[in-house]
C-alpha cells in the first residue's frame, strides 16, 4: 500500500454535504417519492403511539381513549407537517410529538383539583381540557419569538462552535430510548438492527433494474420482514410463558384495542370540550415549549445539511419557528395530550436513505409549483396522512408493530443526527484550547445534568426542583431533564464570554456570516423561497 504523505491529504470544509442522490429541489419519479413518503410515515408512528400509550392512562382513559388520542396526533402532526414545509423552514422536515412536554403534562395530571375526580372517564377529559389550555397559551412563546424575528436576532449569538453541542444532543440526548428499549425484545430488536443496517450500507450498492432499492427502501423492506418473524413467534406459541413484560414488547396481539372504538374517526377542533386555563399550568407548560424551541432548532440545522441546503438565514429559523408556535396551537384546539417538534428519526432518514428532496417525503411531498394539477397532487400526498390517521384498521396496524422494532432503527437514526452536529467542527480551530474546552464542558454537561435530573426523579418520584410553586419546579425540571437545551445553555455562554474578542475565526464566525441574511448567499433563495410568489408580501427581513 502506497504511503499517503500529509499535503494529500485534504478535507476542505464543505458549506453543502455532498454524496446525495436528491438534494432540498431535486425531483424523485412520482413512484419513488409515494414509497420514500410512506416510509417516514411508519417511522413517524413511533412517538405517536409511545406518548399517548404514557400518559392517556395516567388521565384516567381507556384503550378506546388511547386509539382516539393517536389518531388526533397523526391527524395534527399531517397538518403542522404540511405547513411548516410550505410556509415555515420549507425543508423535508415532519413535526411530531414531543416528549419535552411530558413532564409538565404528568404535573397537570397529578394536579390536586383533577387527581380527586373519582369518575375515571370525567378525569380523562377534564385533565386533557387543562392540558389544552395549557398548550394554548403557552404556544404564543414560539409565535410572538417566531414571527417577531426575536429568535432570529437570539442566533447571531449561535456560531458553529456553539451550535455543534446542540445539534448533537438533539440525537445524542435520546440514547435511552435506542438500545435500552432493543433490549427489552432482543430477539427481535437486534435482529432488526443488524438486517436495517447490513441493507442499508453494505449491500446498498445492489440496483434492481438500475434502482437502489435496499438503501432506498431498506427500512420498509426490514421491517416488514421483522413483522413477519415477529408474528411468526407469537403465534408459534413463543411467548405463551414468558413474563408479561417480555409479552407487552415482544407480542404483535397486544395492542388492547377497544373493538367497540369507530372504524372512521376523524378529529375535531374541541373535540375532548372547552379547554380550560390556569396560570400555573400555562406557566409550566411554557417550559416545554422553549425546550421544544430549541431542540427543534437543532434539528432544523441538520435536516438543512442532510438535504444538501446552505444553513437556514436567521429569518427562515425565525419562520420556521413561528409556524411551530402555531403547531402547538393546533395541538391544543385539536387535544393530543402533547406539543410538537421537528421529529429527530425522520431527520435521521434523510441521510439513510441519502434522499433529501422535498419530494422525497409523501407527508412532505412538494412539487414545484408550476402548475394547478401539481399544487392538486401535493395537497392530496399531504391529506393522505391526515386521512388514513382517521382509519381504526389503520391505528390497529400500528400498534402490531412492536416498539423495539422501530426503536432498533432509531438507533441509526439518532446516531446520524448526532455525526451531523460534529460535522460543524470542520469550520472551527479545533487546535484551539478553547474551542476544546467549550466543546468538552457543554456536551459532558449536556448528557450529565439531564441523566442527574432523571435518576433524581426515578428514586424520589418528583425532581430535583420541588417547591410549593408548581410552575417554577415544572420550569426546572423541564429546562434541565433536556440535553440539547442545558448544552445550549453552557455553549452558547461560555463561547460568547470566553477569550470570544480574537476567537471569531476559531468559532467559524466567517463562514456563518453569510448565511445569516436571506440575500447573503446566492442560495438561499433556491432553497428557502415561499411558494406562491408570498415573498412578496412576506419579503425576507
Amino acid at each position: 500500500m502506497a504511503e499517503v504523505k500529509p499535503e494529500e491529504i485534504t478535507h476542505p470544509p464543505m458549506d453543502q454535504l455532498h454524496g446525495l442522490e436528491y438534494c432540498i429541489d431535486s425531483n424523485p419519479s412520482w413512484g419513488e417519492a409515494i414509497a420514500l413518503g410512506f416510509q417516514h410515515y411508519i417511522l413517524a408512528l413511533g412517538t405517536a403511539v409511545m406518548i399517548p400509550t404514557l400518559l392517556v392512562h395516567l388521565m384516567g382513559g381507556t384503550d378506546d381513549d388511547k386509539v382516539k388520542v393517536v389518531q388526533t396526533l397523526l391527524f395534527v402532526s399531517g397538518i403542522n407537517t404540511l405547513l411548516q414545509t410550505l410556509f415555515g423552514t420549507r425543508l423535508p422536515i415532519v413535526i411530531g410529538g414531543s416528549y419535552a412536554f411530558v413532564v409538565p403534562i404528568i404535573s397537570i395530571i397529578h394536579d390536586s383539583s383533577l387527581a380527586q375526580i373519582t369518575d375515571d372517564h370525567e378525569r380523562f377529559l377534564q385533565t386533557m381540557r387543562a392540558i389544552q389550555g395549557a398548550l394554548i397559551v403557552s404556544s404564543s412563546i414560539q409565535i410572538v419569538l417566531g414571527y417577531s424575528q426575536l429568535w432570529g436576532i437570539c442566533s447571531r449569538f449561535f456560531s458553529p462552535l456553539g451550535m455543534v453541542p446542540v445539534v448533537s444532543l438533539v440525537g445524542f440526548g435520546l440514547f435511552d430510548r435506542g438500545f435500552p428499549v432493543v433490549g427489552r425484545c432482543v430477539e427481535i430488536g437486534i435482529p432488526m438492527l443488524i438486517l436495517f443496517i447490513a441493507s442499508s450500507q453494505y449491500l446498498k450498492h445492489l440496483h434492481v433494474r438500475r434502482w437502489p432499492i435496499l438503501e432506498r427502501f431498506s427500512l420498509l423492506i426490514t421491517i416488514v420482514i421483522i413483522w413477519i418473524y415477529a408474528y411468526l413467534l407469537t403465534v408459534g406459541g413463543a411467548y405463551k410463558h414468558r413474563p408479561e413484560r417480555t409479552q407487552v414488547n415482544c407480542r404483535t396481539d397486544r395492542a388492547n384495542l377497544i373493538s367497540s372504538a369507530p372504524w372512521i374517526k376523524i378529529p375535531y377542533p374541541l373535540q375532548w370540550g372547552a379547554p380550560t386555563f390556569d396560570a400555573g399550568h400555562s406557566f409550566g407548560m411554557m417550559a416545554a415549549v422553549l425546550v421544544s424551541l430549541i431542540e427543534s432548532t437543532g434539528a432544523f440545522k441538520a435536516a438543512a445539511r442532510l438535504a444538501s441546503a446552505t444553513p437556514p438565514p436567521a429569518h427562515v429559523l425565525s419562520r420556521g419557528i413561528g409556524w411551530q408556535g402555531i403547531g402547538i396551537l393546533l395541538d391544543g384546539l385539536f387535544g393530543t395530550a402533547s406539543g410538537s417538534t421537528v421529529s429527530v428519526e425522520n431527520v435521521g432518514l434523510l441521510g439513510s436513505t441519502r434522499v433529501g428532496s422535498r419530494r422525497g417525503n409523501l407527508e412532505l411531498y412538494l412539487p414545484p409549483f408550476h402548475s394547478p394539477s401539481l399544487l392538486l397532487f401535493t395537497v392530496f400526498c399531504s391529506g393522505l396522512w391526515v386521512r388514513m390517521s382517521s382509519l381504526r384498521c389503520h391505528t390497529e396496524l400500528v400498534f402490531m408493530i412492536t416498539d423495539a422494532t422501530l426503536k432498533s432503527f432509531l438507533s441509526s437514526a439518532l446516531s446520524v443526527q448526532a455525526a451531523v452536529g460534529l460535522s460543524l467542527l470542520q469550520f472551527t480551530n479545533m487546535n484551539s484550547m478553547r474551542n476544546l474546552f467549550i466543546i468538552g464542558v457543554s456536551i459532558f454537561l449536556g448528557l450529565s445534568v439531564p441523566q442527574y435530573f432523571f435518576r433524581y426523579t426515578l428514586s424520589a418520584q418528583h425532581g430535583p426542583a420541588h417547591t410549593n410553586a408548581g410552575w417554577f419546579n415544572d420550569y426546572i425540571n423541564t429546562i434541565f431533564s433536556s440535553p440539547p437545551a442545558v448544552a445550549l445553555i453552557v455553549a452558547v455562554f461560555l463561547d460568547n464570554t470566553l477569550d470570544v474578542k480574537d476567537a471569531a475565526a476559531d468559532r467559524g464566525m466567517p463562514w456563518w456570516t453569510r448565511f445569516r441574511t436571506f440575500k447573503g448567499d446566492s442560495r438561499n433563495e433556491e432553497f428557502y423561497t415561499l411558494p406562491f410568489n408570498l415573498n412578496r408580501f412576506f419579503a425576507p427581513s
